[in-house]
C-alpha cells in the first residue's frame, strides 16, 4: 500500500509527513522544483514522513508529467493518488484510471477543468452563468462583443490562477489564439467564493467568503487585498452555500467516482442581487484558504481532503460523518495578501504579534530582487486573522493591510525600470 502525491506547490503549506503520519504505507511525492524555489524554499534533502521525493524542473509538459507519475505509481504499487493543484487533478485522474484505482477518473473531473463543459452542465441544471462562447479567432471575440456588449472577458478554457485572463473594455488588437479560448460577457458585482469538503458524495464542511478585490488585477494592484468570511447568519452566506451544493450536484456524473474532494466555487453577487456562478474547482482553494479553514473550524482543508482520499479517519468531523450537520464556524476570519511587484526589496514588515493573527508569511527579504507576480497566487506577503464576527475580522485585516503597505518598499531597478518607491 502506498500513496502518490502529485505536487505543484511549495512544501510549507503541505506537510504530508505530518498529515499522513498514521498512513500504513509509503508516501511518494512528485514535486515541481520551480514552485518550491519561487516560494523561497530550499530543496529538501530529506522530507520527514515522505518515503520518496521525486523532483521535476517544472510541470509544464502534461504528458511528461503523466508518464513519470504513472511510472512511479506502478513502481511503488500505489493504491491512491492525490493532487491539490488545479493543473494536476486531471493527471492524477488519468493515473487512477490507467491503474483502475479508486477516486476520480478523467470523466469525473473534466466538468471542473473544462470551463465550457462546466457552463453547459450548469445551464442544463438551471444555474445561471455568464453569457459565453468558445472562440477560435480574434474576430469571433468582437462578434461576441457586438452581440453582448463591452467589456468582455477572455480566458483559457482550462486556465487557473487568473493566468491569461483578460478583461477587454473595448475593441483592441489580439494576437491569434494557439488554442480555442472562452469569451464571456462581463458580470458586474462582488466576487464571492464557497469552499468546503465532500466525503462520500456529501458536503461535510463548507463556508462562504467574499473577495474585497478583483482577482484579475494581480499584476497591477500594489496594495493590500482583503478576503473575508461571511457571518453565518448573513442571508447571502446561506444562499451561496445552497448554490454550491446545487452546482456540485449538477456536475456529478451518474454513478460517478468523484466522491471525496475539496471544492472552491467562485460566484458573482450582482448589484441586482443575483448569484451567477463563475467557475468551480474540485480541489482546495488557493492563497491561504486552507489556513482560513483552520482558523474558523480547526480543520485544515488540505489535510482533511488528503486523509479522505487515502481512507484515513477525519476525527474533527466524526459527528458530521455519523449523520450530523456540518460544523459551523467558531469565529470569523479572512486573509490579507500583497502581490509581488518587480524590483529590489528595500523593506518588508516584521511578523505581526497580535494574538488575533493566526499565521503570517513573507516571500521576500530586504536585499533581494523579485519579478512581477506571475499569477493570482504569487504573493509577497500574506496573513490570516480572526475576529468574533465579520466586522471585527475586517477591521483587523484592514489595519494589518495598511501596516503592510506602509512598511513595504520595493524600488524598481535594472530590467524592472529606474528607481521608484512602490
Amino acid at each position: 500500500m502506498s500513496v502518490l502525491v502529485v505536487h505543484r506547490n511549495p512544501f510549507e503549506p503541505f506537510p504530508y509527513g505530518s498529515w499522513l503520519a498514521d498512513y500504513p504505507g509509503e508516501v511518494i511525492v512528485l514535486a515541481a522544483r520551480d514552485r518550491i524555489l519561487a516560494a523561497g524554499e530550499a530543496i529538501p534533502a530529506d522530507h520527514p514522513g515522505v518515503t520518496r521525493l521525486e523532483l521535476l524542473p517544472d510541470f509544464s509538459d502534461e504528458e511528461e508529467l503523466f508518464r513519470i507519475a504513472l511510472a512511479l505509481a506502478e513502481k511503488f504499487e500505489v493504491s491512491a493518488v492525490v493532487a491539490h493543484h488545479e493543473g494536476d487533478v486531471l493527471v492524477a485522474a488519468r493515473v487512477r484510471e490507467h491503474l483502475g484505482l479508486a477516486g476520480a477518473w478523467p470523466a469525473d473531473v473534466l466538468p471542473y477543468r473544462d470551463k465550457a463543459l462546466m457552463k453547459r452542465m450548469l445551464v442544463a441544471a438551471g444555474i445561471e452563468v455568464a453569457e459565453h462562447a468558445v472562440v477560435r479567432a480574434p474576430e469571433e471575440v468582437w462578434e461576441f462583443a457586438d452581440e453582448h456588449g463591452y467589456p468582455v472577458v477572455v480566458k483559457d478554457v482550462a486556465g487557473y490562477n487568473a493566468i491569461g485572463l483578460r478583461i477587454l473594455p473595448e475593441r483592441a488588437d489580439l494576437v491569434p489564439f494557439p488554442e480555442p479560448v472562452l469569451v464571456e460577457a462581463f458580470v458586474p458585482g462582488r466576487m464571492c467564493h464557497v469552499d468546503g469538503l465532500v466525503v462520500g458524495g456529501r458536503i461535510v464542511l463548507a463556508w462562504a467568503s467574499q473577495y474585497q478585490y478583483e482577482l484579475s488585477s494581480f499584476g497591477t494592484d500594489p496594495g493590500a487585498r482583503i478576503d473575508l468570511t461571511l457571518d453565518v447568519d448573513d442571508p447571502l452566506s446561506a444562499r451561496l452555500l445552497a448554490l454550491a451544493e446545487r452546482t456540485i450536484a449538477a456536475l456529478r456524473l451518474t454513478n460517478g467516482r468523484l466522491t471525496e474532494h475539496a471544492f472552491h466555487a467562485e460566484v458573482f453577487h450582482t448589484p441586482d442581487d443575483r448569484l451567477v456562478v463563475c467557475e468551480i474547482g474540485s480541489r482546495p482553494g488557493g492563497a491561504k484558504i486552507r489556513e482560513v479553514a483552520a482558523a474558523i473550524f480547526g480543520v485544515n482543508l488540505g489535510e482533511y481532503v488528503t486523509r479522505a482520499q487515502v481512507g484515513l479517519d477525519l476525527p474533527l468531523l466524526a459527528d458530521t460523518l455519523a449523520g450530523g450537520p456540518p460544523p459551523r464556524p467558531a469565529r470569523m476570519s479572512g486573509q490579507v495578501l500583497m502581490m509581488k511587484r518587480p524590483g529590489a526589496v528595500r523593506s518588508v514588515p516584521e511578523p505581526p504579534t497580535e494574538p488575533w493573527v493566526s499565521r503570517f508569511w513573507r516571500y521576500a527579504e530586504p536585499g533581494g530582487v523579485i519579478p512581477p507576480a506571475a499569477g493570482s497566487a504569487d504573493f509577497l506577503l500574506a496573513a490570516v486573522a480572526t475576529g468574533a464576527d465579520r466586522a471585527e475580522a475586517e477591521s483587523r485585516l484592514r489595519a494589518l493591510g495598511a501596516r503592510f503597505e506602509a512598511e513595504t518598499v520595493i524600488e524598481a531597478v535594472g530590467e524592472f525600470g529606474e528607481g521608484a518607491r512602490s
